[in-house]
């Protein structure tokens, strides 16, 4: 175990949770539970790092006070802290008059009104009211949100300018909104942002976490809007350069925990905001999985965490370079990998076969419950 009188003063701690368990029933005191979801967990993976070293040890539930006892106060502040957001309630988020809860898995899917779409192919494109029944029909599926883009961020992708991109989405928006749909909109540019809100889109999905675009802080803020702050490796025009990083995982959670401060900072309530580490964008295969496997992590930061990976890259290398429509086996295992370690929200492109998996995860982790 991590010796707490060796810790240094400038040693970051992190906590995810692991040993999980079907149910409580019958481990009063050996168990936590993450959020206001169905999972509970026995224990702790502790991440102790510094400048020059990490360290990784694990403890049970039951025996973390103790633990924490022997630790220097900022570090013991710092270690309860973040347990006490692993097992906080997440707040509902309103969405029009949809309000969206997290005490069971959302999905958000994706309608994508671009001609370069590596999904899709673009076969929106130009089309909103073929867009919009797509949004229509997902909701149909059990989606929760739909998520409107105008502008590709796959790799290689050329940058749109924003009036063209304002073109594509503001038709598709307005035309669900029309029906009550809860929307997001997938932007980068605070022009967009704007003209979205204006349409009746809900939330703000920006890759660059707020940071491309100068202005976007201030619309978010202004209008009061949920938020979603992903990572990448970079916010300039390409979100997939750079990247560099001394421990993947960590790196964007201490990236995470900036913007998430940096935005309560500009006046966005801590309640609208949520949480993405970017799987895809500039990660590598390697960092991808590392994120996915230590997904949990970032329930630490004790807000709601949305999970894209649908159909991305890393299922391809892992499925000799399966087509992007030829995903759905990997996209469904990521997506359930992403469930059982808290996410609260999946991002996808296939909502039936998603939702479905879903309901027969619910109905194994009610089953638990129930049997104790």
């Amino acid at each position: 175990m991590i010796d707490p009188s060796l810790l240094t003063p400038d040693t970051k701690l992190y906590l995810r949770p692991i040993w999980f368990a079907e149910s409580p029933v019958g481990l009063d005191g050996q168990t936590a539970r993450m959020g206001n979801s169905l999972i509970w967990f026995q224990g702790y993976e502790i991440t102790a790092r510094t400048q020059d070293s990490l360290q990784r040890d694990r403890i049970s539930v039951a025996d973390f006070d103790g633990w924490c006892s022997a630790l220097t106060e900022p570090l013991a502040h710092r270690a309860r802290q973040i347990a006490a957001n692993i097992s906080a309630i997440r707040p509902p988020l309103a969405l029009g008059q949809r309000v969206i809860r997290f005490d069971v898995p959302q999905v958000m899917g994706i309608v994508n009104a671009t001609p370069d779409s590596f999904s899709d192919g673009g076969k929106y494109a130009g089309d909103p009211a073929r867009a919009a029944d797509q949004g229509f029909t997902m909701m149909e599926q059990g989606a929760a949100i739909v998520d409107v883009g105008g502008e590709s961020t796959r790799p290689g992708a050329d940058t749109v300018w924003e009036g063209d991109e304002i073109a594509r989405v503001v038709p598709v928006i307005e035309r669900l909104a029309a029906s009550g749909t809860p929307i997001s909109i997938d932007t980068r540019k605070a022009a967009v942002m704007e003209a979205a809100l204006g349409a009746g889109a809900h939330l703000v999905n920006d890759v660059s976490a707020l940071l491309h675009d100068p202005r976007s802080m201030e619309i978010v803020a202004q209008a009061g809007c949920p938020v979603v702050l992903m990572h990448a490796s970079s916010v300039g025009e390409n979100p997939h350069d750079n990247p560099f990083y001394q421990d993947v995982v960590t790196d964007v959670y201490d990236w995470l925990e900036e913007r998430v401060a940096a935005c309560e900072a500009a006046g966005i309530s801590r309640d609208k905001i949520m949480i993405d580490p970017g799987v895809g964008f500039g990660k590598g295969l390697q960092g991808d999985l590392a994120i996915m496997n230590r997904l949990a992590l970032y329930q630490g930061l004790g807000l709601p965490l949305l999970l894209g990976v649908s159909r991305k890259r890393v299922i391809g290398a892992l499925s000799n370079e399966a087509a992007a429509d030829k995903r759905l086996g990997g996209s469904l295992a990521l997506a359930q990998r992403g469930i059982e370690a808290g996410a609260q929200m999946v991002r996808v492109h296939d909502v039936p076969e998603t939702v479905q998996m879903m309901h027969v995860w619910r109905g194994l982790r009610d089953a638990a419950l129930v049997s104790g």
